[in-house]
């Protein structure tokens, strides 16, 4: 025997900030095991931005905000590092119609929990941010807490905070099977076999492919694509004058301010391009990109420009499109993560409720709708729906 009593696979957001939060809480002995380099950008947390947010389809989600920007200051005020950035956020919609539906199904959860936002007519949201060419029909809100987490930053101060920990890293190492033992499991890899008490599985998209027998239902992959604009007016989209936005139509498109790079991000949120996990492809296209920039031409003209990059990504998703945040039924030594494209921005809180499963048994937030027990995942006659509003 090895010794561990911690094995985590997959160092990427979430594997990253449980390895820290699990040797933070007392763990004796924790392994990460990666299939890339530590900071790298091939898994989903490798591009600089994902949106955070108060703002969700559902109170779970909502409710558990607090805590998440809770511990993100707490990852900043470790590290030094500034991870969070706030801009507000700003969600608009034509006034009928689904995406007048979304807007509503997103403000209720916010008015359950007491949390403010402001509610926007096209008078108002042109007045504020006049980089916006928007019909008078259009409907919003503006909730100020939305920004940005500087995902790569975020996974680079975990895994620095691990490391000084004392957390192992494995990179560039493959996992080739597991087995689950009643009290204890062995993690076969490309550079040997390793024994341990405890196992979390945050292999995002290679999930399914690591856990065959141990998962009853499906995770469908969709290659999604996220582009950089290089628009000539760069000023009018910094961050302090601009905000991440969602605009809410037939088609969900969001974005953010200049972050990272020189040039605005955008794209289409669940383009419904499904794969198998072995047709991956790391590169984006242009003809994405020329989707993305006529939604621009239309909506926010002054941003169009050239392509300085395109980047991709791949959606893993439970039928619900939910979160899966749970120990194995019967096996609660085994816990898995899966976050349908839509976790980054909780990542922090993530894997200190992860870590809280797999040493204290529990936690104290409320994850009851992200079980293994829910009927998405043990219902086989339940009706797959992909939300949108998940960016």
């Amino acid at each position: 025997m090895t010794g561990y009593s911690h094995i985590v696979i997959g160092a990427g957001a979430i594997g990253s900030a449980a390895a820290y939060r699990l040797a933070a809480q007392g763990a004796r002995k924790v392994l990460v095991v990666e299939q890339f380099d530590l900071i790298n950008t091939l898994n989903s947390s490798g591009d600089h931005s994902r949106i955070i947010r108060r703002a969700y389809h559902d109170d779970a989600y909502v409710n558990l905000t607090s805590a998440m920007f809770s511990a993100w200051e707490e990852i900043e005020h470790l590290s030094g590092l500034t991870v969070y950035t706030r801009t507000g956020g700003l969600d608009m919609a034509p006034a009928e119609g689904q995406g007048a539906e979304e807007l509503e199904a997103f403000k209720q959860p916010l008015r359950n929990a007491g949390i403010p936002f402001d509610e926007l007519s096209a008078e108002d949201i042109r007045a504020e941010y006049p980089q916006w060419a928007i019909s008078d029909d259009t409907v919003g809100f503006f909730q100020q807490d939305a920004g940005i987490i500087d995902i790569r930053r975020s996974v680079s101060a975990h895994t620095s905070l691990a490391l000084s920990a004392g957390v192992e890293f494995l990179s560039r190492t493959r996992v080739e099977g597991l087995t689950v033992y009643d009290n204890s499991v062995t993690v076969r890899t490309t550079k040997g076999d390793f024994d341990a008490d405890h196992l979390l599985v945050a292999a995002g998209s290679w999930t399914e492919e690591l856990m065959p027998d141990l998962l009853d239902f499906p995770l469908v992959l969709s290659q999604e694509q996220v582009s950089y604009i290089a628009t000539p007016h760069l000023r009018d989209f910094l961050t302090d004058r601009f905000p991440v936005w969602s605009y809410h139509g037939s088609e969900l498109f969001y974005g953010f301010p200049v972050y990272g790079e020189a040039a605005i991000k955008l794209a289409r949120d669940m383009r419904g391009r499904f794969i198998e996990s072995k047709d991956r492809v790391f590169e984006g296209d242009e003809q994405e990109a020329d989707v993305l920039r006529a939604f621009l031409s239309q909506y926010l003209p002054r941003a169009v420009g050239p392509t300085l990059v395109n980047k991709t990504c791949v959606y893993d998703m439970a039928p619900d499109r939910e979160f899966i945040l749970d120990t194995l039924p019967g096996r609660p030594h085994v816990a898995v993560f899966n976050g349908a494209g839509h976790a980054g921005k909780f990542a922090a809180l993530i894997g200190k409720i992860l870590a809280d499963l797999l040493t204290d048994g529990t936690t104290k937030h409320d994850i009851g709708a992200f079980s293994l027990l829910r009927p998405a995942l043990t219902d086989p006659g339940f009706q797959s729906v992909f939300r949108h509003g998940a960016s």
